[in-house]
């Protein structure tokens, strides 16, 4: 690389200042570099990001829905505050209204004397007399001729 130094260059060259040609290999690992460094940091912000609907996973159902809609706004918005709200009504636990209000309506229906409508929530009684007699021998037999 000497021969083809300009005469006003200096005679000692640093190691990344490469020959006419050649391959920059500073260029390529400095790109391999950002490229890892941009795809690490937006799965980080990503991560982060989903940290309230996380949380409120383990929470009501309305609760998560409500979360993750503020996550997209918050996402789609660059508004933080829905982040914010989300983060904050994931960290607390909404009490459960809809179950004695539902008992409630129930108690009020059989004193009326019409019958009670069924809990969308809970399964319908044939479910649970069939499954608690799929264990006996006469369930067995039942299903051997079903097959």
């Amino acid at each position: 690389m000497s021969e083809s130094l300009h005469p006003a260059a200096p005679h000692h060259l640093p190691g990344f200042i490469t020959a006419p040609g050649d391959t920059d290999v500073l260029m390529v690992v400095v790109g391999i570099f950002l490229i890892a460094a941009v795809v690490g940091v937006g799965n980080l912000y990503l991560h982060l990001h989903t940290l309230p609907e996380r949380m409120a996973h383990k929470s009501q159902k309305f609760q998560f829905e409500v979360v993750a809609v503020l996550g997209l706004l918050a996402l789609f918005t660059h508004n933080h505050l829905f982040w914010v709200i989300g983060l904050f009504l994931a960290m607390i636990d909404l009490p459960d209204f809809s179950t004695p209000l539902r008992r409630i309506a129930g108690s009020v229906e059989k004193m009326a004397g019409s019958p009670p409508e069924p809990d969308p929530t809970e399964p319908p009684p044939e479910t649970a007399v069939h499954a608690a007699g799929t264990h006996g021998p006469a369930a067995k037999s039942e299903a051997k001729a079903h097959a």
